[in-house]
Order: C-alpha cells, then sequence, then structure tokens
C-alpha cells in the first residue's frame, strides 16, 4: 500500500487527549443518542439522518459485534456494564494521557480519578465560568456583608484559582457561548461591577451571561495564567445552539490577542474553529502563543468536512502548533470514535500534503508524532515518557537491536504487561509478615490468581539506578474488573463515597520517622547500630547523614514528591522526613514511593533504613504521622471560617475528626499493625496512646495542628500520631476515612480536647488497644469499617492481624528481623 509507513507510524503513535469531559453512569438521564450530536430536544430527533451519524453507528456496533442499530447498541451496553465497555473503548483508542474538563454539567458524571482506572494519566481542566458559578451559588462574601461585591468576588475567586493551581493542568473558557469573544481585557470595574449585580438579581442558580462580567473574569484569569505559566483553552467554533455561532468567531480576540500583558500566555483555539477553520489558521500563524486543537469537528462532521476542515486549519498553521482531542463526553464510545477518525483524518491529509509535494514521507510521520502527541506534551508541560520511535527507523525495513534506553519500555510490558498485567496469586494479601504463606482464617490460598495492571501515571525511572523503571499496580480479577482485596481500589471507593455524599475530598501528609542503621560484627555476629547518637535536631546529626539526604530528597523530587522538612528525630539515629499534602490517593502512592527510595539510598551508602515502630525496645518508637484536611472546590474546609468557632475548625471538620476519633480503637488494627506497633504506642512517647484529641497536644492521639501563619486560634489539619510505619497508607487512609464519613452521617461532635498530657489525666481517658489482640477484637465489633472497606477484606486482614499477634507471642525475639522488612 502506497504511504504503508506513514499509516503505520499514525497507527502506532500512543494519544495525547488534550480535551474532553466526564463519562456519565449508565442511568444517567442523559440520552446516549446525544454522544452522536451537538443537537438537543427536538432537533436531536433528526440526528439519526446526518451523515456523521449514519457512520459513527456503524464504527460503534462494528466494535461491539452488534446490529447496526441504536437500540441493539444501547441493549449491548446494559448487559456488558459500563467498566467494560468502558476498558475496550479506551484500549482500542490507545490513548496514553487524557485532560478532562470537568465543568460540564452531566447527570451522575464520574469524577476524574475514576477516568484513572482506564487512562494512564488524566489531568484536570479548570472550567472558570463554572468556578465562579460555583463561588456565587455556594459560598457567602468573605466580608461579612450579605451580598457581594467586586472585590469580594475577586478575592475569593483568586484565592479559589491560587489553591486550585497545583491540582491542573490548564484553564478553559466559555466565553462564547455566554457573551461572545470580543472579549475586553480593558474592562473597567464599573461595568464588571454592574454586570455582577444583574447577574446576582437573576437569582440562584447563577448563571453568568453578562459580557463585562464574563470579560472580567477572563482577565483576571488570564493574569493568573500569566503568573503560572498556565495555558487557557478557548472555546471556539460550532457547539450547541445555547451558542450564537456569529460570535464565536476568533477573530474576535483580537483585542485580547493584542494585549502585551498576555503575549506569552498559552493558548488554544478549540473545535477547529469550524466554521472559521481558515481564520482559526491564520491567528495561529501569526501570533505566537496561538494553537489549535480539531476536537470535535472530528469526528462529528462528515469524512470531507473533517478533512477539509483539518486541512484548512494546515494552510498556514505551522504542524508544530496543532493538536489532537477527542472532545469525548458522557460515553466512552465518544472516546474511541474521536481517536479513531482522528487516525483515518490525519493519514488522508497528510498523505495528501505529501502526493502535492508540501511535505516529505519523513516530514508527514514527524508532523503526525507531533500532532497526536508531542505537540499537547510540551504545551501542557506534561510529565510524560512518550512511546514513539524516529521517523527513520519507521521506515526502515531492517530489523536492528537497539542499546537500553531508560526512555522506551521493553516489548513485553508494551505488548502484554501494560494491557493485561502480571499474574499474582490471591494468597498475596493473605500473607503475614514472618512467612510467605497464608494467614489461616483470611479465605485466601494458593489456588486463584488475579492480576497486577500497573497504572502508568505512576511509573518512574529510578531514580537511584537510572536503568530501570517503577510503577505502582492496582489488583483485577480481570481487565476492568477491580479485586475487592486492592489497597487502591479500597481507596478510591471510600474517597469515591466521601465525595458523593458530601462533595468532599480528604488531603493527606506524611511524616515519616525512621532510623539509619549501620552492620557491625561483634564477637563473631553481625548486628545492627544506630549510625549517629546524636539528639533532637541535632545539626550534627544532620551534617554526618547530609551525604544520604543529598541523594533522597532529588530522588523524591523527580518522582514529583514534595520534602518539606528533614531534622534529626529523638532515637539514636533516628530523622524524620515530612512530606507536602496532597489527595489521599497520591500522598499514600507517595507514601510508597518514599519508603522505597529512602531504603534504597540508604542501601547505596552502606546503611540499612527501617520504618520498624519499634526498632530498640529502649528507644523511641518510629511513626508514620498523618496530618489530614478536607476540601471542597479547591478551598480547606477543615478550619473555621473566622474565630467565633471555640474548637477552631469548621462543623465539617468537627463531625470529621470525631468521628475518627470514635472508631480509632478499632483503625488501629490497621495503622498500628504489628505486636511491635503496640511496643511504640505507650504514655509518654510522641505516639498517642490514649483515646483523646488535644489542640497542639502532641502527646494525644489526634491533635489539631495550627501551621506557622495560620491566624491564632484557627486550625487547617488534624494529625493522627498513631499511624506507623508499618501500615499499607491506602488501607490505614481508607479506614481513617471510613470514619469520619461515619461521623458526617451521624453529625458526631468531639469531647472536651485535652490541654494537658494524657497520662497525668489516664483514670479520665479511655486508653486504645494495649496489643495488636486488644485492637482486633475492636475492628471485629466495627460495623461501619466492615461496610465501607468491604467483609471479605476485613476478615483478611483480621486473620493477619491474629497470626501476627500469636506468632510473635511465641517468639518474642522475632521482632528483631522486622528491620528487613519494613
Amino acid at each position: 500500500m502506497e504511504f504503508k509507513e506513514l499509516k503505520e507510524a499514525i497507527e502506532e503513535v500512543e494519544l495525547v487527549d488534550g480535551h474532553a469531559h466526564n463519562i456519565v453512569s449508565l442511568d444517567s438521564s442523559f440520552p446516549f443518542i446525544g454522544t452522536f450530536s451537538e443537537a438537543n430536544g427536538d432537533a436531536l430527533t433528526f440526528a439519526p439522518h446526518s451523515l456523521s451519524f449514519k457512520r459513527n453507528l456503524r464504527e460503534i456496533a462494528q466494535l461491539y459485534g452488534t446490529q447496526v442499530s441504536l437500540e441493539a447498541i444501547e441493549e449491548h451496553r446494559k448487559t456488558t456494564g459500563l467498566e467494560s465497555f468502558t476498558t475496550k473503548c479506551f484500549q482500542e483508542a490507545r490513548i496514553s494521557a487524557l485532560l478532562i474538563d470537568d465543568g460540564l454539567k452531566l447527570d451522575k458524571k464520574h469524577d476524574i480519578e475514576w477516568h484513572r482506572n482506564f487512562v494512564p494519566f488524566v489531568g484536570r481542566v479548570l472550567r472558570i465560568e463554572t468556578l465562579a458559578e460555583q463561588i456565587l451559588d455556594e459560598e457567602s462574601p468573605p466580608d461579612a456583608s450579605s451580598t457581594w461585591s467586586l472585590d469580594s468576588f475577586t478575592r475569593a475567586f483568586v484565592e479559589r484559582l491560587n489553591a486550585l493551581v497545583p491540582e491542573i493542568v490548564a484553564l478553559k473558557t466559555i466565553a462564547a457561548y455566554r457573551s461572545g469573544l470580543d472579549i475586553d481585557t480593558h474592562v473597567s470595574k464599573e461595568v464588571a461591577e454592574k454586570g455582577l449585580a444583574e447577574v446576582l438579581q437573576a437569582g440562584c442558580p447563577v448563571r453568568i451571561g453578562n459580557k463585562g462580567l464574563i470579560d472580567y473574569i477572563v482577565t483576571c484569569s488570564l493574569e493568573l495564567a500569566a503568573r503560572y505559566d498556565l495555558p487557557l483553552q478557548i472555546h471556539t467554533g460550532f457547539g450547541d445552539r445555547d451558542l450564537d455561532l456569529r460570535l464565536s468567531n476568533p477573530l474576535h480576540l483580537r483585542t485580547l490577542l493584542e494585549d502585551k500583558r498576555f503575549a506569552k500566555c498559552r493558548i488554544v483555539l478549540l473545535h477547529a474553529s469550524y466554521p472559521f477553520s481558515k481564520e482559526a489558521s491564520f491567528l495561529s500563524s501569526v501570533y505566537p502563543q496561538v494553537y489549535l486543537d480539531f476536537g470535535l469537528a472530528v469526528p462529528k462532521l462528515s469524512v470531507h468536512g473533517m478533512v477539509s476542515s483539518v486541512k484548512e486549519l494546515l494552510d498556514l498553521a505551522p504542524t508544530k502548533k496543532v493538536m489532537f482531542s477527542t472532545d469525548g463526553y458522557a460515553s466512552p464510545e465518544t472516546y474511541y470514535l474521536g481517536a479513531k477518525k482522528a487516525r483515518e483524518v490525519i493519514f488522508l491529509v497528510l498523505r495528501d500534503a505529501c502526493a502535492s509535494g508540501d511535505l516529505s514521507l519523513m516530514e508527514a510521520i514527524d508532523a503526525a508524532k507531533d500532532i497526536f502527541s508531542r505537540n499537547s506534551i510540551e504545551f501542557y508541560k506534561l510529565d510524560l515518557k512518550t512511546k514513539s520511535s524516529s521517523p527513520q527507523s519507521i521506515i526502515s525495513t531492517k530489523l536492528e537491536m537497539k542499546e537500553p534506553d531508560v526512555q522506551e519500555d521493553t516489548h513485553r510490558f508494551n505488548s502484554s504487561v501494560k494491557k493485561n498485567g502480571v499474574g499474582l496469586t490471591v494468597v498475596t494479601m493473605g500473607m503475614t509478615s514472618f512467612a510467605d504463606g497464608p494467614a489461616e482464617g483470611s479465605n485466601l490460598t494458593g489456588v486463584g490468581e488475579i492480576r497486577l495492571v500497573p497504572d502508568l501515571s505512576t511509573k518512574h525511572t529510578i531514580p537511584w539506578t537510572k536503568q530501570e523503571s517503577m510503577v505502582l499496580g492496582d489488583m483485577y480479577l480481570k481487565p476492568g474488573e477491580a479485586w475487592e482485596y486492592c489497597p487502591r481500589e479500597t481507596l478510591r471507593r471510600v474517597t469515591k463515597v466521601l465525595k458523593d455524599e458530601f462533595d468532599l475530598v480528604m488531603n493527606a501528609g506524611f511524616e515519616n520517622e525512621f532510623y539509619l542503621l549501620k552492620n557491625v560484627v561483634r564477637e563473631g555476629k553481625e548486628e545492627y547500630v544506630p549510625f549517629d547518637f546524636g539528639p533532637y535536631c541535632s545539626a550534627s546529626s544532620f551534617d554526618a547523614a547530609a551525604p544520604i539526604f543529598h541523594d533522597i530528597v532529588p530522588a523524591l523530587e523527580s518522582l514529583n514528591i514534595t520534602v518539606e522538612q528533614f531534622h534529626a528525630e529523638s532515637g539514636k539515629g533516628q530523622f524524620e522526613l515530612s512530606l507536602g499534602h496532597t489527595v489521599a490517593s497520591h500522598a499514600a502512592d507517595n507514601l510508597v514511593y518514599t519508603r522505597e527510595v529512602v531504603r534504597s539510598v540508604a542501601r547505596k551508602h552502606g546503611l540499612l533504613a527501617t520504618f520498624v515502630p519499634k526498632y530498640d525496645l529502649c528507644d523511641i518508637g518510629s511513626g508514620s504521622h498523618v496530618h489530614l484536611s478536607l476540601w471542597k472546590n479547591g478551598k480547606n474546609v477543615f478550619p473555621a471560617s473566622d474565630k467565633s468557632s471555640a474548637l477552631g475548625i469548621s462543623s465539617v471538620g468537627e463531625e470529621f475528626m470525631a468521628g475518627v476519633l470514635f472508631h480509632l480503637p478499632s483503625i488501629v488494627a490497621i495503622i498500628a499493625p504489628l505486636p511491635n506497633s503496640y511496643d511504640r504506642l505507650q504514655p509518654n512517647t510522641w505516639s498517642g496512646a490514649f483515646q483523646c484529641w488535644g489542640k497542639e497536644n502532641r502527646e494525644a492521639a489526634i491533635r489539631t495542628a495550627s501551621p506557622p501563619g495560620t491566624p491564632d486560634g484557627i486550625f487547617t489539619n488534624f494529625e493522627i500520631k498513631t499511624f506507623d510505619g508499618s501500615a499499607n497508607p491506602h488501607f490505614g487512609l481508607a479506614a481513617i476515612m471510613a470514619a469520619g464519613i461515619d461521623g458526617l452521617r451521624r453529625h458526631l461532635k468531639l469531647p472536651i480536647g485535652i490541654d494537658v498530657n494524657p497520662a497525668d489525666v489516664a483514670a479520665t481517658l479511655s486508653r486504645l488497644p494495649e496489643s495488636l489482640s486488644e485492637a482486633v477484637e475492636a475492628l471485629d465489633k466495627d460495623e461501619v469499617l466492615h461496610e465501607l472497606l468491604g467483609q471479605k477484606l476485613v476478615v483478611a486482614i483480621k486473620a493477619v492481624r491474629k497470626s501476627e499477634a500469636e506468632y510473635y507471642s511465641k517468639n518474642p525475639d522475632a521482632y528483631k528481623q522486622l528491620i528487613h522488612r519494613y
């Protein structure tokens, strides 16, 4: 076949989908037919008679092996299940990264985290109009006045944007839908203030359509985009009938594009600006900051329309400034169609460019890779390891052995493991710390296998070897069907409950205490002894370990893990490493990698790092203290809004924390999982031995914390001291979150806080379990954790804990071997 090499290159490239929306549940009110057309209402009844509808219907029927009818496809979807056919669509689309604008209102849409089950990397695009409307709908003016002023709205809007910056990859505006693209970036405050008053007068739910206010919001967003080097996506061209097409011509953007303040703001015009594709091409050719995206035009137009539109984009626009997206929404089929038709259309366009002499074959192959992947990676500054080959290597028919390259995956990983995972015996989740065998009563044996499937968003080159890669995995019974014992899936499942029921997200940040030990030989026997003997926060201890820290910190930073503090701790040779807070799922992942980094780097320096709770029974223990906060729409809602609260925390924060305190005796069976853990959980050892809380009380099991810079009497997070380094962080955070959910459901209140050493008032307090066996008894009675974590999982956890308690009681010195496991 002519241009076979070009065709193969396009088929092989993995796609970066630069603009899409959430997928909805099967029972959503959004009609499946709506995924084939931008029409709605009565106009949607004519959609089946459009060229693109007929073509796309055939494509989906062929994918599923059904009859070519909407009814047959919908029946297949119901019987197959959302996760199953979503997996199929994304596997066929071969999308390696996905950027989701979650501001589109869709009934029963899945959150961004859900999409990570199907795509290695998922980033969030923040729709600025939706954020502004949420603020006016859901919040009260911060200055205690009864109505919003432009100044108070601006402060709230900018504060929320600033808080959300770490979580997003781009901003987006739908000004084209509201007041048009003739955006005045010099709009006066008087005009914007008048617009705000007009919008508020219309009542709730707020819908911002006033041009003066829209222009003001876009300008504020551009200022922040310039400050943080964030790109801005702009809806241009066609859409549904809510849009005045005359006002969506990108030529209206001239005032914005000529504003020197925003000359370096990266801007992408979405949807090929259809039917203004030529105009968009012109703008991209003369303005260095303007890029183009052809999603929606492909696959919503006819074949002729798609090819013509993309050709018009390339009439003037550099191939380095044209990007792919699916504009997928509501159903996974839209992603599949967008990817499939884009490959076909780009092939036709670049083939014709080669035939007409505009491009050589190698230039066309290079352009395809730019359009489908490399341009987006650079534009959005994505941290991805892109799988690609040079044009010459694709054209060459000679098979050559290449030198090992850490940027390239192995053939087996790409062809099999990435999709199907590796086999793993089910007994792995029933093993103890002392033997690689099943715990009695876990109901997990050597019979049966699950799949450990890599989560490619967590894949990194190992920083201390730079020769191999490491990646976290999820446990599946089969592709698309999560295993109920999977730690990461358990945390995701409980996180979804918190989000669905209360619209909250839990952030977590861990403080990791560990010992650095050196191996010595005494009387012919090997022993591990402290690396250093300095006191708490000793500068000399830090100096002694500085060469190790200088390797640990860059290694963690290369994994996108924020290190906030590193210092010597109280124990001999003990240190503490504090990590920045992030959403719970990422915090747990980060903790797994942090432990791996610390132990591996220490080993390179000839030392052993151990996170064992009580390495030396005569010295202080090591914890993995976790700081927790609650977030809603990018804002921390754990602290009180003002100083009127006696506790310094919000009612939501109190209820959540009260739930955690109430369930803490059973939670410790999960976050303090070894008999050795209870050697650490003793009074007067900074570990939290009593079931109590206090403001900045480091002897309490739970303390509310007020970091430097926080107003006096206000607490931004709470710390759990009982968590230790032998705990599975995903299960631990899931258990804590489940307890917090119970507190929110039952509107629990906190008891009076303890402002003295709890040991001094021990008679008035409940002691936390003094042994692992006591903790298991508490867990056994905790119906809430059974419900939210899953009955089978809790049974397995209890069985493992009972085996641990029995073994170490019979072998009291066996704990000394734990330094090699934790």
